[in-house]
């Protein structure tokens, strides 16, 4: 007898989660799944708190997520799907990969970073990568913004702190520092941010794309 032809093995198409509140993106990603087998794009969330509710409902391999939501940023978002969906890969999908907060989102479980001026096909093959557990570099980078670069990284800890309404006490001891600590890195921040107290600061730095 002759051997027998074995069928091809067919893989399930990665499921993918896009968080992001731009229906451009949103629009951009499903093509992208569309001109490929290999991903399958299975839910869209304009939010944090819609992402945490529809991941614990379509159970994502890959969830790509903007650094900046409506309602929180990345860094949060990430250690509550790393809590609600554990399996689930996590890659930070932005307009501004010198953010402060990119570094603050890798600790808090994301596996990477692409820019949103990535080609079609980095952006396929970044999603593959996660996948499969490789290390993820930065893809595609765009021109650094000054007031981004000029934040620190404890400065913009605490400044997001700031942001979400955390008093200096609060601050202070969410992140093991003296209040006169804090105190600092908020007058670093005001002088930086050319603002006269917390709430202009907060405002500025929305406008440089901080929050």
């Amino acid at each position: 007898m002759g051997a027998q032809l074995r069928a091809p093995v067919t893989l399930a198409p990665i499921r993918l989660l896009v968080v992001d509140d731009h229906p451009v993106v949103r629009d951009g990603v499903a093509l992208l799944a569309t001109s490929t087998r290999r991903i399958e794009m299975v839910g869209y969330a304009p939010s944090g708190k819609a992402a945490l509710e529809l991941a614990a409902e379509v159970l994502p391999d890959v969830i790509l997520c903007d650094l900046r939501l409506p309602d929180m940023l990345a860094p949060e978002l990430i250690a509550l799907l790393r809590r609600s969906v554990p399996r689930a890969r996590i890659v930070i999908f932005t307009a501004y990969p010198d953010h402060p907060a990119v570094c603050a989102a890798l600790e808090a479980g994301a596996c990477g970073i692409v820019a949103k001026d990535a080609a079609r096909t980095d952006l396929c093959a970044v999603i593959l990568g996660a996948m499969h557990g490789e290390e993820l570099a930065t893809v595609h980078s765009t021109l650094p913004n000054r007031a981004r670069t000029m934040v620190g990284r404890r400065e913009y800890d605490v400044l997001r702190r700031v942001a979400i309404g955390e008093t200096n006490h609060e601050i202070a001891e969410a992140m093991n520092l003296s209040p006169n600590t804090v105190k600092a890195y908020l007058r670093n921040l005001m002088q930086k941010l050319d603002a006269r107290n917390r709430v202009e600061a907060i405002s500025r730095a929305r406008e440089a794309g901080l929050l």
